[in-house]
């Protein structure tokens, strides 16, 4: 499975009218990236609404970014201008954190060549490459989503992963939000009982680009993630869990994500929630 394309490698792709450039501008602080997107943005990328088009807020129950449906999906997708047999190349501006999830859904969808770009658009302009301003509207796709390509668990299934010893659940959040020092945005501070803290922030260098694949393989061993057992990604509401499962794939590890992540969990009054580090950790 190819996961990263370099910014070198996506210039000289831009003028391939099967390469699609998705611009995923996103974050929890600011959720609009359109304003930033339309000042400057890749050569053709069109704007994706995390919101809108890659979470289903309709749904109740299911954390703070559910799942959007397999129809919702195929119109966004055909609102992309996507055809089958296109190579898509998801970007955001924080290292693939807010990417990461239009290409974890792509991957559901059962898109067999979708990329992020190493790096985000920092990559980008540290390598001088141009921007244009505006907004692009492509012609419609024919796009369909099959969801299923990715393995997904739900709340009952992350609670067995992390009270087995046989499995492997992985916390992507910020280590204070998994110790329960800090809590931004959920009713409850600290971390599902058995989860391991695993920042998505250490897949990346301090260039903003995934670490080395032995570095990356390393790291996650360290964590329990060696591939000889079950493995699932959870983080606040399964946005930066999918970053985590891209930086796993770059390895070869296959983890499953948890799409209601602990703002399902937090939310749920008999699921009990710990807090503090690790045994053993910091």
């Amino acid at each position: 499975m190819h996961v990263l394309i370099d910014a070198a490698d996506l210039a000289a792709r831009l003028g391939d009218p099967r390469t699609v450039v998705l611009d995923v501008r996103w974050t929890l602080a600011e959720p609009d990236g359109r304003d930033a997107y339309r000042a400057g943005h890749i050569p053709g990328a069109v704007y994706v609404d995390l919101d809108t088009e890659l979470a289903d807020h309709s749904a109740t129950g299911e954390g703070r970014h559910p799942l959007p449906g397999e129809a919702a999906f195929t119109a966004a997708m055909r609102r992309w201008g996507l055809r089958d047999g296109d190579l898509v190349v998801a970007v955001d501006d924080v290292g693939g954190m807010s990417a990461g999830r239009a290409w974890w859904l792509l991957r559901h969808a059962g898109w067999r060549d979708v990329r992020l770009l190493d790096g985000g658009l920092a990559a980008w302009r540290e390598a001088g490459l141009p921007l244009e301003t505006g907004e692009v509207v492509p012609d419609p796709g024919d796009a369909t989503a099959r969801f299923g390509g990715m393995p997904v668990v739900d709340l009952d299934e992350a609670d067995a992963l992390a009270s087995a010893e046989a499995g492997v659940l992985l916390d992507a959040r910020a280590a204070e939000r998994y110790r329960g020092e800090v809590e931004p945005i959920d009713p409850r501070a600290g971390h599902i009982p058995g989860a391991v803290s695993a920042p998505t922030t250490g897949n990346l260098g301090a260039d903003g680009r995934f670490l080395p694949a032995e570095v990356l393989r390393d790291r996650f061993a360290a964590l329990g993630a060696d591939g000889r057992h079950p493995l699932a990604v959870y983080c606040g509401s399964g946005v930066n869990a999918a970053h985590q499962v891209a930086a796993l794939a770059v390895v070869g590890l296959d983890a499953a994500l948890y799409p209601g992540s602990f703002s399902q969990w937090s939310n749920v009054p008999e699921r009990p929630v710990a807090a503090g580090p690790e045994p053993g950790g910091d």
